[in-house]
């Protein structure tokens, strides 16, 4: 599954997690998607199984690219931020809120940063299945 519509909004972690939910659905429903369509050897002569495993491949590698893609441009994003606001600490470092916002920033950037770790654990658990199902119909390129 793509990424929702227009651009990703890295301002409201929350937001953001629901988003990467709703992106992981083909990683959630994969034991699923390979079970109805990766036939069995009883009914392997009714299903194109090499077919339907190199289009699973494809969603996946789009999904996973995509979904690196979103964590990195946020992670880049709220780096920005949080470098600007440690340039207006020392600049006025008396200013509270300026400390509060920096240490809000500086949060999100260390929860954004551990959903390429999430990220990490869900492809690798997405490519074991896979493999498991799909390797004698189809063989991914070596680009993985």
């Amino acid at each position: 599954m793509a990424a929702p519509s227009g651009e990703v909004s890295c301002e409201d972690f929350t937001e953001f997690q629901e988003i990467l939910r709703v992106m992981r659905t083909i990683d959630d429903r994969i034991v699923h998607e390979l079970n109805t369509t990766v036939p069995t050897v009883s009914f392997a002569g009714k299903i194109d199984a090499s077919q339907t495993c190199r289009q699973l491949y494809e969603s996946l590698l789009a999904a996973h690219r995509s979904r690196e893609k979103t964590i990195k441009s946020c992670i880049s994003q709220t780096s920005i931020t949080v470098n600007s606001f440690q340039e207006e600490r020392k600049r006025n470092p008396d200013n509270l809120a300026v400390m509060r916002q920096l240490r809000k920033e500086q949060t999100k950037l260390k929860l954004l940063q551990s959903e390429l770790n999430v990220e990490e654990v869900v492809n690798d658990r997405s490519w074991k299945v896979f493999s498991e199902r799909c390797r004698l119909h189809y063989k991914p390129p070596k680009e993985q």
